[in-house]
C-alpha cells in the first residue's frame, strides 16, 4: 500500500449515510483525487492516508483509500487554512488569519487548553471563545475514538456508528461488554462484536457472550422464517455456535427472560419483540372479528335482499358466481374478517371484483392494497380500482423502530386507516411484523378481507400468517378449488393444480402454453435457456426479452442465481462503448440491466421525474423483491440511478451495491407474488428439503402465458411426490386459540368446495 501526506482542499462528493467520500488531497504541492471513507473528515483538515493506486477510464490515476488518520497541522499555514475552511463553526478565513498571527506554532495549544485566551484577539467574545473550544474538545474526541477503534480493527463507517451512539462513554462499553454493540447498533452482528471481545481478551465462556449468542441465535432464526424455537434446539444451535457446553447457557436463559428480552411459553423461547407481535395480532384480530349482524341473526328476507343485490352485480357484470364464490361474497359482508383463498383458475379475482362492486354500491370506501409493487399492480388490473402497496398504505415515514425490526408508519392506532373496507391480496407474502403494523391501523368496524393462496410458499420474513390464520379456525373462510372453464383451457392452470394434488403432469409438448425440454447437459441448458429468453418466448408471448423471467430454486451451483445471471447478463445486456459499467463483487453492474433490490430499504428515497427531468412525486422505501433498470451509471458521483415500477427512480452510492443484484434469473422464492408473461425454470438436480411440490407449484403460478421447463423429467416427478416443506416454528395460531371464544370453531368453519379435504388438512397442522 502506498502512504501519502497532504490537506484536504475540496471534497467533490460525499454520501452522508455511510460517508463514501471522493475528495482533493493536496500533497507537497501536488492534486491527488482519493476515493474512501471518510465520514467525519472536513475541508483544509490535514491527513495521512494509505491505500492502493487505481487507474480510472474517465477520471485518471486515484488513491483508493484502505486507512487514514487526521494528524495535527504542523506549521502556521496549514493551521491557519484548517482553521479557515469552516471546521470550526464561527471561525471563517479572516479570523483564522488573526489568530493563527497572535498564537503562533502555539495555536491549537490554546484552543484545546486555554480557549478563554481567544478573547485576546478582536472579533471574539469569552462566550464565543468558549464555543469554539468546545467544538474542537469535541472533534479531538471524535478523532481519539476513531483511533482506539481502529486497534480493533474497526471500520471506519462502523466506528462513526459507535461513537455516534455512546459518546464519552464508547471506552467503557468496549472493555466491560462489547456484546453491547451487536443489541444497540444495526449492522453489528454477534460475530462482529464476538471478534472484537476476542482482542480486547473477554472470555469465551463469559455471560455476556453467551447471553449475546443466545440473542443472536433466535435472530438468526427469525431469518429461516420461525419466530421462535423449541429450548433445545435453541441450546444445541447456540452451544455450536458459541462452542462451549449447554449446561453453561442453562442459567443466562434464565438472566435473559429476567432481563425482558426473552419469552418462554412452555418450551418454546421467543425474542420478547417476536412474542408481543404474535400476540398483538391475536388481540387486534380478535377484536376484528365482530359479526355485522351483532347478536341477531339476519332474518331471512335480510339474506335474500343481500342475495339479490348480488344477483344484479352480477347481471352488471356480465358473469355467474358458483354456489360457493356468492356465499364468500356474503360472509365478506356480514363479518368484519373474513379470508378467500384459492389456486389460480378458481374465480377469486371475479369473487373480489364482485365484494367491491356491492360495498360500493353501499357508499363505503374502499381500500386496495398487496405485500409488493407487482401484486398491487396485478390488483389493479384485474379489478380496475387503484391498489397500492401495504407500506405505501400505511404510509412509512422511514424510521426505524428500537427494535430494528420493522418501521414506524404514519398510520396506526392513533391514525387509523380512513375506510369502510379494506383488502388486502397475496396474503401468503405478509409476514409478522408488517401484519401487525396493518392491523394497528384497522379500526374495530372496518371489514378486513384477506386474499390469498395458502398452498404458495411462506413469506420471507418470519411467521406464515394466512396459513395460522386458517389453520386456527377462528374466522370465516372459503377455499375456492372449482377451476372454471376459460381457466381450464389453461395448462399452466391444471398443472399446477395437479402438481397440488401430487399428480402426474403431461410432458408430450402437446400443450399451447406448458413445455417441458428434456436436457441433462448444463451447458445444453445454458444455450437453450438464453435461446428461449432472447428470442424464441418473447416472440411467442409478445413481450420484450426483459418481461421473460428466470425462476430457480438455488442461489449457488450451476444452475443458481449467481452463475445463471452472469450469462444471460452477457447475451441480453453485452459490453457496450455507450453503456457504462461498474465492477462489483465478481461481477459487473451495466447501464440496461435489469437488477433486483434484496433487501427492505426503508429509508432511501425515491421520486418520479418528468419527461424534463422535474421531480413530480417522492416517496420513501424500496423493498426485498422490487425490480428495476439500471438507467445510470455515474463514476465520477460514484453513484447508479435504478428505475423502478411506475417509474421510480432510486439513486445508490456504490457502497450501497450490496443491496441489489442481477435479476434475468431470481429465485422462485424472489418471484412470490409477481405474475411474469412466461417463465423459464431450469430443474436438473439439488436438494430434497429445497426441491419440493410446494416450490415448483409456486413457480408455476408465476407465469401468465407460457411456462418452459429445462432439466429433467425424473426430477419434476420427485418434486411433485416430495410434500417435505421446511417447517416453520409460529405461534399465531396458538395466541389466536387462546384469545378465541368457546365454540367458535364451529360457527367459524373454514368452507370449500365438496370432495376436499383441505379444512381436515388444517386442523391437523
Amino acid at each position: 500500500m502506498e502512504k501519502e501526506k497532504g490537506y484536504v482542499d475540496h471534497i467533490i462528493y460525499r454520501n452522508a449515510d455511510n460517508g463514501y467520500t471522493v475528495l482533493e488531497l493536496i500533497c507537497d504541492g501536488d492534486e491527488l483525487i482519493c476515493v474512501g471513507t471518510f465520514k467525519n473528515i472536513e475541508q483544509g483538515e490535514t491527513v495521512e492516508v494509505e491505500g492502493d493506486y487505481v487507474e480510472h477510464p474517465v477520471y485518471g490515476t486515484q488513491l483508493k483509500v484502505k486507512e487514514y488518520k487526521i494528524v495535527p497541522p504542523e506549521d502556521a499555514a496549514s493551521m491557519e487554512r484548517y482553521l479557515g475552511s469552516g471546521a470550526i463553526k464561527g471561525v471563517g478565513p479572516a479570523l483564522a488569519k488573526r489568530i493563527v498571527k497572535k498564537f503562533g506554532s502555539d495555536t491549537f495549544r490554546i484552543i484545546e487548553e486555554e480557549p478563554e485566551r481567544l478573547a485576546e484577539i478582536k472579533g471574539i467574545s469569552e462566550k464565543k471563545a468558549r464555543e469554539i473550544g468546545m467544538i474542537a474538545e469535541e472533534k479531538k474526541d471524535m478523532r481519539e475514538a476513531m483511533v482506539f477503534l481502529q486497534q480493533y480493527g474497526i471500520s471506519n463507517t462502523l466506528a462513526v456508528k459507535i461513537y455516534n451512539t455512546y459518546g464519552a462513554n464508547i471506552y467503557g462499553v468496549m472493555r466491560e461488554n462489547p456484546y453491547k454493540l451487536a443489541e444497540d447498533i444495526s449492522g453489528i452482528g454477534f460475530r462482529i462484536a464476538d471478534e472484537i471481545a476476542s482482542k480486547i481478551g473477554i472470555h469465551t465462556d463469559s455471560d455476556y457472550r453467551i447471553r449475546s449468542g443466545i440473542l443472536f441465535t433466535l435472530l438468526q432464526a427469525t431469518a429461516e422464517g420461525h419466530c421462535y424455537l423449541p429450548k433445545e434446539e435453541l441450546l444445541d444451535r447456540s452451544s455450536k455456535l458459541l462452542e462451549i457446553e449447554k449446561e453453561l447457557m442453562e442459567p443466562q436463559l434464565a438472566n435473559l427472560m429476567m432481563d425482558r428480552k426473552l419469552v418462554m411459553k412452555g418450551d418454546c423461547v421467543y425474542a420478547m419483540t417476536y412474542y408481543y407481535a404474535e400476540l398483538n395480532c391475536a388481540k387486534m384480530l380478535h377484536d376484528l372479528n365482530i359479526s355485522v349482524e351483532g347478536e341477531d341473526k339476519l332474518l331471512p328476507s335480510e339474506e335474500i335482499h343481500m342475495e339479490n343485490k348480488i344477483r344484479r352485480i352480477e347481471a352488471e357484470l356480465e358473469i355467474e358466481l358458483d354456489e360457493l364464490q356468492r356465499k364468500a361474497v356474503m360472509e365478506s359482508i356480514k363479518n368484519g374478517l373474513f379470508i378467500l383463498s384459492g389456486g389460480p383458475g378458481t374465480g377469486k379475482t371475479t369473487t373480489i371484483n364482485t365484494m367491491i362492486r356491492y360495498f360500493e354500491k353501499e357508499g363505503m370506501d374502499i381500500l386496495l392494497a398487496a405485500p409488493t409493487g407487482r401484486a398491487a399492480k396485478r390488483m389493479t388490473e384485474a379489478t380496475g380500482y387503484e391498489a397500492r402497496t401495504i407500506h405505501r398504505m400505511l404510509e412509512i415515514n422511514g424510521a426505524l423502530t428500537e427494535e430494528r425490526k420493522s418501521v414506524n408508519f404514519e398510520r396506526n392506532e392513533e391514525n387509523p386507516l380512513e375506510a369502510d373496507v379494506i383488502i388486502i391480496d397475496e396474503m401468503s407474502m405478509v409476514d409478522l411484523h408488517l401484519f401487525q403494523s396493518l392491523l394497528r391501523a384497522v379500526c374495530v368496524g372496518t371489514r378486513l378481507i384477506m386474499v390469498g393462496d395458502v398452498d404458495q410458499l411462506p413469506s420471507v420474513g418470519p411467521g406464515q400468517i394466512l396459513r395460522d390464520l386458517i389453520a386456527s379456525r377462528q374466522f370465516p373462510v372459503i377455499i375456492l378449488q372449482k377451476i372454471f372453464r376459460q381457466a381450464g383451457e389453461s395448462d399452466i392452470v391444471v398443472n399446477a393444480h395437479r402438481i397440488n394434488h401430487g399428480e402426474s403432469i403431461k410432458l408430450d409438448n402437446k400443450s399451447k402454453d406448458f413445455f417441458f425440454l428434456e436436457r441433462s447437459d448444463v451447458n445444453v441448458i445454458y444455450k437453450h435457456m438464453v435461446q428461449l429468453v432472447s428470442e424464441k418466448i418473447p416472440r411467442y408471448v409478445e413481450s420484450a426479452p426483459y418481461e421473460v423471467q428466470v425462476l430457480t430454486p438455488m442461489r449457488k451451483g450451476n444452475l443458481g442465481v449467481e452463475v445463471l445471471n452472469r450469462i444471460l447478463q452477457q447475451y441480453l445486456n453485452p459490453p457496450d462503448t455507450s453503456k457504462a459499467e461498474h465492477p462489483y463483487g465478481e461481477g459487473v453492474f451495466r447501464e440496461g440491466d435489469k437488477v433486483m433490490q434484496i433487501k427492505n430499504n426503508y429509508q432511501i428515497e425515491w421520486e418520479v421525474v418528468s419527461k424534463y427531468g422535474i421531480p413530480i412525486d417522492k416517496g420513501l422505501g424500496i423493498f426485498n423483491g422490487d425490480t428495476g433498470i439500471v438507467k445510470e451509471i455515474n463514476d465520477y458521483s460514484q453513484t447508479m440511478v435504478v428505475e423502478y415500477d411506475e417509474k421510480r427512480q432510486v439513486t445508490y452510492a456504490f457502497a450501497q451495491l450490496d443491496e441489489v443484484e442481477l435479476a434475468y434469473a431470481i429465485t422462485i422464492h424472489k418471484a412470490q407474488g409477481s405474475e411474469y408473461p412466461a417463465v423459464i425454470m431450469p430443474l436438473l438436480t439439488g436438494p430434497k428439503m429445497l426441491f419440493n411440490r410446494n416450490l415448483l407449484y409456486t413457480g408455476v403460478t408465476r407465469a401468465k402465458k407460457c411456462v418452459t421447463i429445462l432439466g429433467s423429467s425424473r426430477m419434476l416427478e420427485e418434486m411433485i411426490a416430495n410434500q417435505s416443506e421446511k417447517g416453520r416454528f409460529t405461534g399465531l395460531r396458538e395466541r389466536i386459540k387462546e384469545l378465541g371464544v368457546e365454540g367458535n370453531m364451529n360457527e367459524k368453519s373454514i368452507m370449500v368446495d365438496k370432495g376436499t379435504a383441505f379444512s381436515e388438512e388444517m386442523s391437523g397442522m
